[in-house]
């Protein structure tokens, strides 16, 4: 397994946790590492600080207890404002800063923020350098091939970051307006990997350790990053790790492992966000982590309709108990 360094920061693996809003929270990060990933990137984090008292805001960034190095994802369009967040968040922990250039939603776009970006290289380049200048962390990029299929400036952006000080850039394979709509496309990633000298980490529609491996050796990239693939799924990492080790497979957890390692994440979803609300976030990993296995539609229907923490955290084991014993569920 290849190792990858950030400054000079040194991470256990090449893998890395892409930042998902709604997703990425500490529990799930947490799981991720345990599972074979070498770094996690936290949901975004906005630079308004008039919103930073919010529940939400506080808890994207609490990181008691993660894994080390702590990566804190930040977002907006003012330069000033983002060095203010790269800041306090550093202030609070944050070993790593990365800056959110490739998220595609409207709400985010349509404050100029995100990928929308992309579109304008002088303010990226004003953004950044007041970022840079503000922590002394290392400082990463997260973007997407370009505002668009007919003006894909990555290139340009990637040479902005590193002229900038930017010490990683991770590139999604597709551009602000295909959002997640068809096919993810490397020749972008390689062309960027060839034009910089600081590491590049891919993404995009990486799925299993075969496409890993096979965007690895199309992009030259330093590493990987994997977003949707690892939502009800968090072995993706220690699969991948050990095919890029071995070139062997390793067998998809049975129901039992499986099991177990969702009771784990509702636990700690319980623990992080209190009962009522940890039931509420639970249930769109439940339905993640059921999704692949037998009877899993009627299993949901019933599971989302449950308000106690017990009941269900009895009814998630009941399931996989059952899987695990063979039974047969109806469709």
């Amino acid at each position: 397994m290849r190792l990858m360094f950030i400054g000079a920061l040194e991470l256990a693996n090449n893998l890395v946790v892409a930042p998902m809003a709604g997703v990425t929270d500490r529990p799930f990060r947490q799981l991720c590492r345990a599972m074979g990933a070498g770094l996690a990137v936290s949901e975004m984090v906005t630079s308004d600080r008039r919103l930073w008292s919010t529940g939400k805001s506080r808890r994207r960034m609490d990181h008691a207890g993660e894994v080390e190095p702590r990566s804190v994802q930040i977002a907006g369009a003012d330069p000033q404002m983002m060095a203010d967040a790269a800041r306090e968040n550093a202030d609070r922990g944050a070993q790593l800063i990365d800056i959110n250039m490739g998220c595609p939603a409207k709400k985010v776009c349509n404050r100029m923020a995100g990928s929308a970006l992309l579109a304008d290289e002088v303010l990226v380049g004003r953004i950044l350098e007041a970022v840079v200048g503000a922590v002394a962390v290392p400082v990463t990029l997260k973007i997407r091939t370009g505002p668009a299929p007919d003006d894909r400036n990555g290139e340009r952006i990637a040479r902005i970051a590193e002229q900038s000080g930017v010490m990683a850039l991770a590139v999604h394979g597709r551009t602000r307006a295909c959002a997640f709509r068809g096919e993810a496309e490397y020749e972008t990633i390689r062309a960027i990997k060839r034009a910089v000298s600081i590491p590049v980490i891919a993404n995009g529609d990486i799925d299993s350790p075969e496409k890993a491996r096979r965007v690895l050796a199309e992009t030259g990239a330093d590493g990987i990053m994997v977003g949707r693939a690892a939502q009800g799924r968090p072995w993706i990492f220690r699969e991948i790790a050990h095919y890029l080790a071995t070139g062997t497979k390793l067998p998809e957890p049975g129901p039992a492992e499986a099991g177990e390692i969702l009771l784990g994440h509702l636990e700690n979803l319980y623990g992080f966000y209190g009962v009522e609300l940890g039931v509420r976030v639970a249930r769109k990993h439940i339905g993640w982590y059921a999704g692949s296995q037998p009877g899993h539609e009627g299993f949901r229907q019933s599971v989302m309709r449950v308000d106690s923490a017990s009941e269900q955290y009895r009814r998630v084991r009941g399931y996989f108990d059952r899987l695990a014993n063979g039974e047969e569920l109806a469709a």
